[in-house]
C-alpha cells in the first residue's frame, strides 16, 4: 500500500508560480515513477509530468520549459514546480505512483489539490 498527500495547490494570478507537493508513505524508490495529472472540469485527467526511478522525465507538451517535476529522496516527496502559469493551467492536480507485486504495477492516487489561476 501507498499513501499519497498532496499539498500546494492555491489561487494565483497569471504569470505566477506555485509549487506543488506529494508525500509518499514508503520510499520513492520502491515506487516505479512518480508523476502529476491534472483534470479541468469537463474534460478528461491528463499527464502533466512524470519522473521514474533512473530520473528520467517527461512532460505534456503544454507545460514544457515552464513545469519542473523532481523528488527528494530523504523526504520521500515528489514535486511540481509550476512557473509562467496561465489559466488554462487551472485544474485539480492529482499525485499518483506505481508499485510492483510480482508481476502486476498497481496505481495509487492522492486526493488532489486545487490549482486556480487567475487572468
Amino acid at each position: 500500500q501507498v499513501q499519497l498527500v498532496e499539498s500546494g495547490g492555491g489561487l494565483v494570478q497569471a504569470g505566477g508560480s506555485l509549487r506543488l507537493s506529494c508525500a509518499a508513505s514508503r520510499s520513492i524508490y520502491s515506487l516505479n515513477f512518480m508523476a502529476w495529472y491534472r483534470q479541468a472540469p469537463g474534460n478528461q485527467r491528463e499527464l502533466v509530468a512524470r519522473i521514474t526511478s533512473d530520473g528520467s522525465t517527461i512532460y505534456a507538451d503544454s507545460v514544457k520549459g515552464r513545469f519542473t517535476i523532481y523528488t527528494d529522496d530523504v523526504k520521500n516527496t515528489v514535486y511540481l514546480q509550476m512557473n509562467s502559469l496561465k489559466p488554462e493551467d487551472t485544474a485539480v492536480y492529482y499525485c499518483k505512483t506505481g508499485l510492483m507485486r510480482g508481476y502486476i504495477e498497481y496505481p495509487y492516487w492522492g486526493q488532489g489539490t486545487q490549482v486556480t489561476v487567475s487572468s
